[in-house]
């Protein structure tokens, strides 16, 4: 199963995403995550997965502009308010709506980042537990 992440910066949302299901889905899936204006991971995003005992510090923040919808099996979008980059073609698309964790607020602590991230990690997590269960669901049935 090849699955690719998308959202915007690459650095948070999709970045977790893609270390997540690395974990939780294991060595027989192949997964990705890009971005269509693509920064770098976030340290708040990094932290997070942190506490989780996922390391994405070697993670990179990529461009989707490269890529071909047609050689993943889903397309993950996890973009909320912003717009989600789109890849035309036939592969199957989920749209997981989660707000972004981070924000140029300057009200903002640090720990309201952390929890801001945390929050949108255990989203992600839950919902790629879910998928998890699902596709082991479809494959039984």
């Amino acid at each position: 199963m090849k699955i690719l992440f998308l959202c915007v910066a690459n650095s948070a949302r999709s970045q977790m995403a893609e270390g997540l299901a690395r974990h939780l889905l294991g060595p027989g899936a192949d997964i990705m995550s890009a971005g269509s204006a693509p920064t770098k991971p976030n340290p708040y995003a990094i932290e997070a997965m942190k506490e989780r005992g996922i390391d994405i510090t070697t993670h990179t923040s990529k461009s989707f502009a490269s890529l071909d919808a047609a050689a993943f099996d889903y397309v993950i979008t996890l973009c909320a308010e912003e717009i989600c980059p789109w890849l035309p073609g036939k592969t199957q698309r989920l749209h997981w709506p989660i707000d972004d964790p981070a924000s140029s607020d300057p009200a903002l602590t640090p720990e309201d980042f952390r929890r801001r991230f945390a929050a949108a990690r255990d989203e992600i997590e839950a919902r790629i537990e879910a998928f998890r269960q699902e596709a082991a669901g479809s494959k039984t049935g």
